[in-house]
């Protein structure tokens, strides 16, 4: 999913800088109060939100730490943990499951271990790429249940959105939810107001559009933008080197490995799917060790 715009008027809410002026918004949490209410599938409107701790420091020398994207509580005391991916992750549900137990944990040992009247915790897991293939539905709320699909406990609760499950269209959107879904799709793509959806004048939507519209933007925060796309620039450079290194590595390991077998320079390049020359170029490097 490409999230910038050059040409564009508004950040992408699934970008980094989008994704904290909106949902991380703690002046004003009026999105992130019907954005929370909407993905959890509540009827009952959230009054308030607080924001907590968001870092999750290490049990042990040898256990993880990490940090959640988004952490807060309502004033029901119900807990949640909000974290984006833009890049594939088939074992997402993993770590969200790492962060949920770990608040779970938080939670007993502040009750000084007691399990009675634990709040719930809500975590919540926006995606790009779709991690169930079997699911076809892109909003998923799951609990505790048996082999009947009775609620065993739902004291915990975990929710995933794949956005590249949404193919909805703007007249085919309707309810609260799917206003939210295209609404991050697709806000970045518009240059003027007068291409917007009649539902963007909803004041959720429209205090989630105002903050990330570059002509509101102070000069502080342009340039905290851009110090975000710089950022995020190096670190998708480095990326694609330690990929194209990696593919390196397995293209001169399958060649090694077919001239220790006795294949001809031919057949080395055809089965790596490399020239004729980086062929001869390992084979020279091998000779040589």
């Amino acid at each position: 999913m490409d999230i910038y715009n050059e040409n564009g008027r508004f950040i992408s809410i699934l970008s980094d800088y989008g994704f904290k002026a909106t949902f991380g918004n703690e002046a004003d949490t009026t999105f992130l109060k019907k954005a929370l209410q909407v993905l959890i599938d509540s009827p009952v409107p959230i009054k308030s939100v607080e924001f907590v701790k968001n870092d999750i420091s290490a049990i042990t020398i040898d256990s993880r730490s990490g940090i959640y994207d988004v952490a807060c509580v309502d004033e029901s005391d119900n807990h949640f943990i909000v974290e984006m991916q833009l890049s594939e992750y088939p074992e997402f549900i993993q770590r969200m499951k790492f962060y949920a137990l770990h608040r779970f944990n938080t939670l007993v040992k502040k009750g000084e271990y007691k399990f009675e009247n634990l709040p719930k915790i809500y975590c919540i897991g926006i995606l790009a790429k779709s991690i169930f293939s079997q699911i076809a539905d892109y909003h998923n709320i799951a609990i505790l249940r048996n082999a009947k699909n009775e609620t065993i406990d739902n004291q915990m609760t975990f929710v995933t959105v794949e956005f590249d499950k949404f193919k909805k269209q703007e007249n085919e959107v309707t309810t609260d939810l799917d206003k939210l879904i295209f609404t991050m799709q697709n806000l970045h793509k518009i240059t003027e107001t007068s291409q917007f959806p009649t539902f963007w004048s909803e004041d959720w939507l429209k205090k989630a559009i105002s903050e990330v519209d570059i002509r509101n933007m102070t000069p502080e925060q342009k340039l905290a933008y851009e110090m975000a796309i710089s950022a995020n620039a190096l670190a998708v450079k480095n990326e694609n080197k330690k990929i194209k290194e990696a593919e390196h590595r397995v293209k001169t390991d399958t060649v090694q490995i077919a001239l220790n077998m006795g294949l001809t320079i031919e057949q080395c390049a055809k089965l790596a799917n490399v020239s004729v020359d980086f062929v001869l170029s390992v084979q020279q490097q091998f000779s040589a060790k």
